[in-house]
């Protein structure tokens, strides 16, 4: 099992928006549960371990006291006098269905119906501390904390049942919530068993809790629990709160980054009646009765700004080969710049039949969320409470601590259900900025981000290069890889692939936009350049993609994945397919002057794992001409049909986690083809989705997945791994149709070219 507060040093470095300075800055002891929750059972499950980082740093990284965090409690399960199951979680839903996951496995442990079980989610007052939603790890982390909460549960609730019953607790068990002894003579119900109680019981940590195999709820597709509520409209996010007296905010934004606030002038705004203009430092914001009105006093702000010059898409790789001024924090796999090279890289190059020499690009992508940040906020007297769509409810409240100079105790954060986040939503500038809004109007303040907003002021999947050098024998035997990756980062940068020698480093670099988490995190990039690059190694030496990669891998998880792939695919050897030539410009092998078709087929095949999940993608794609509106030059890049094998260990939710996988290469094909952000001197130049392409239904291809349920091994979460498999698999097919290779994403943002 995994204790999360470990995890804390374990930060990959790429999450850069866990390490930067606050937006702004303006000038647990055990809780009473009988007080907070009334009469019933409560069962706490104590931490065994707590970082002294976190309890003197914060749990953000960003300093600040945290002396009223639940630090000795990891999770917390309630039985009210009418037999409700309510359970408690500092994790959130955003989308990828951890409501369900972690109500099925409460369920699951605890012999009761999951329509019985009430989960709270993301409520830093009532909930336990969570480091937050991310990096997969509510399903490895956060379920067995429930269910040992669970189990120790349904142990203490049959003790007392059998007291009752005045029978052996070894002749009761509970069977769809009420228990029952071996002829079914005597029966409580879990009422009858709370009525009247107030207890507190501390669970011991060694309780046993119910194997994969021996699932009864857990491991099926339970239906998503509310789901009803989201397809009728009947679900409120952040956007649908609502308090008495509410006003609307809006944010003077500067015109470009890095701006300072040269002078303003207010007084057209404050003229208008109901309009509450805010100046502090340079934040600039007001507040009116409805959004239309905060629009024109915003509009009515005469402001200027002064801006440095920076650079543009242009300069944007040379500039990221540069090192960094200022080493930022965190670590894991391959952070901070540290390697674990083994063997000599000079003796596996000197065994090489063949060297290749590479280089890769990966451009800034938003995250472009459904529901744009959003947050209303409301003081009441010196206690603050804060309603925002967030992956990290108490790495916001740090943050409005520390902005507003008050005690976390005097904070409150609630996350309602939100739609969607990718990494994207890990800061709290919007709940920062609404909360001083509403302490200078003096009422309930709520504030939504414009979609241009959150294409300019959030922070962006990092941009990388990545260089690497290798070695292969002529029977495809690989013997030196060395791995470079510039800013993006090292998730997923290790390898699977048997390679006696090898070295593998991440720089840090100064990044020209602001840049931090996104689904995946550097493992996209990392898989897009090592993928590819071992197609061009199988190309090299004349060998299969599929067989090349089974040779050079021992490990069986991997080559499971891979096998299952290819059959589901129906793979077939490739052929050796020479590069592509031009003349004039035209690229020989798309049709045009040659009487080769216009619509040229290729397959690709890549693999890669990830924070416990595996994965292999097989890919179709199609050359087509262009249509009526595009460049007459260049070709159409369809993708046909993906195959893609996953397996996490023991599946939770197999409906759901098919849905998850096929999400991430929804999500996956923009990165891979078209999606990227353009900027210069400080201002980005695509900020709306008429300007920013992501994946329509007409980029759709045929999906299908593959579950490989492992039952003897525990579960791992499936919300990033799924990502990385597509784009090499995409471009090492796009090679088969055309001879080219396309070494930077997005591979084709306007078509195919010469």
């Amino acid at each position: 099992m995994i204790d999360e507060h470990n995890l804390i040093d374990e930060i990959e470095v790429e999450r850069y928006e866990l390490f930067d300075a606050p937006n702004y800055n303006f000038h647990f002891d055990r809780r009473d549960f009988i007080k907070a929750f009334g009469l019933g059972i409560v069962f706490i499950v104590p931490a065994t371990r707590v970082l002294a980082q976190q309890r003197g740093q914060g749990e953000s990284g960003r300093g600040g006291p945290n002396q009223n965090l639940p630090k000795d409690i990891e999770a917390w399960i309630h039985i009210d006098e009418k037999g409700e199951v309510t359970a408690f979680t500092g994790k959130v839903e955003v989308g990828q269905n951890t409501r369900t996951t972690l109500t099925q496995s409460v369920a699951d442990e605890l012999h009761v119906p999951v329509s019985s079980v009430h989960l709270v989610m993301g409520d830093t007052d009532l909930t336990p501390f969570d480091l937050g939603t991310f990096g997969s790890r509510s399903t490895p982390t956060m379920v067995p904390q429930l269910r040992k909460a669970a189990a120790a549960a349904r142990e203490m609730l049959i003790a007392m049942a059998a007291e009752q019953l005045n029978v052996a607790p070894g002749d009761l068990r509970i069977v769809d919530a009420r228990f029952l002894n071996h002829d079914k003579s005597k029966t409580l119900t879990l009422a009858e068993v709370a009525k009247g109680r107030k207890l507190v019981k501390v669970i011991p940590d060694n309780i046993a809790i119910t194997q994969p195999k021996d699932w009864t709820i857990a491991g099926t597709s339970v239906t998503k629990v509310d789901a009803k509520s989201y397809v009728s409209g009947k679900h409120r996010y952040t956007f649908d709160v609502k308090r008495d007296g509410m006003l609307y905010g809006k944010i003077v934004r500067p015109a470009a980054f890095n701006a300072s606030l040269v002078s303003v002038d207010t007084k057209a705004a404050a003229a208008i009646p109901g309009v509450t203009v805010v100046t502090d430092g340079n934040f600039i914001g007001v507040t009116a009765p409805d959004q239309q009105t905060t629009i024109r006093a915003a509009n009515a702000i005469a402001v200027d700004w002064k801006s440095p010059g920076q650079v543009s898409n242009k300069e944007l790789f040379d500039v990221l080969r540069k090192p960094a001024t200022n080493q930022r924090g965190g670590g894991g796999e391959g952070g901070g710049g540290g390697s674990r090279p083994q063997g000599s890289m000079a003796d596996g190059l000197a065994a090489a039949d063949k060297k290749l020499e590479q280089t890769y690009t990966v451009q800034y992508i938003a995250h472009a969320p459904l529901e744009p940040r959003a947050a209303v906020a409301e003081w009441n007297g010196d206690k603050l409470t804060v309603w925002t769509g967030s992956q990290r409810p108490f790495g916001v409240r740090t943050e409005l601590a520390e902005a507003f100079h008050i005690p976390e105790d005097k904070v409150r954060v609630i996350v309602p259900d939100t739609g969607s986040g990718y990494g994207g939503k890990h800061t709290g500038e919007c709940a920062v900025e609404a909360a001083r809004l509403a302490k200078a109007a003096g009422k309930p303040v709520k504030l939504t981000w414009t979609r241009e907003e959150e294409f300019t002021w959030a922070y962006f999947r990092p941009a990388g290069v990545i260089d690497i050098k290798s070695g292969v024998k002529n029977d495809g035997t690989l013997t030196a890889w060395e791995f470079h990756n510039y800013n993006s980062g090292g998730a997923g940068i290790q390898i699977k692939y048997d390679i006696p020698n090898n070295d593998i480093r991440f720089h840090a670099s100064d990044s020209p936009l602001k840049q931090g988490s996104y689904r995946g995190l550097a493992a996209t990039a990392n898989h897009f350049a090592r993928e590819s690059h071992i197609d061009e190694l199988a190309q090299l030496v004349g060998i299969d993609p599929l067989e090349f990669r089974l040779r050079n891998i021992k490990d069986d998880r991997l080559r499971a994945v891979l096998q299952a792939a290819a059959n589901k695919f129906g793979w077939k050897p490739t052929p050796r397919v020479p590069p592509a030539t031009t003349s004039g410009g035209v690229l020989s092998r798309l049709g045009g002057p040659t009487n080769l078709p216009v619509s040229d087929r290729g397959v690709g095949i890549a693999c890669g794992f990830e924070k416990g999940g595996y994965v292999a993608t097989c890919a179709e794609i199609a050359i087509e001409p262009p249509s009526d509106k595009e460049d007459k030059t260049n070709r159409r890049v369809r993708i046909v049909r993906v195959v893609e094998a996953f397996e996490c260990g023991a599946i939770v939710n197999p409906r759901h986690l098919h849905n998850q996988i096929e999400g991430s290469i929804v999500m996956a094909i923009g990165g891979a083809l078209f999606e990227s952000i353009q900027f210069d001197d400080g201002k980005i130049l695509n900020p709306h989705f008429a300007q920013y392409r992501v994946p329509r239904f007409s980029d759709l291809p045929k999906i299908e997945i593959v579950l490989v349920d492992r039952k003897d091994i525990a579960s791992a979460g499936a919300g990033e791994t799924p990502i990385v498999g597509l784009a090499p698999a995409i471009g090492n097919a796009i090679f088969i149709a055309t001879g080219i290779r396309l070494r930077s994403l997005p591979m084709v943002p306007r078509g195919l070219t010469a």
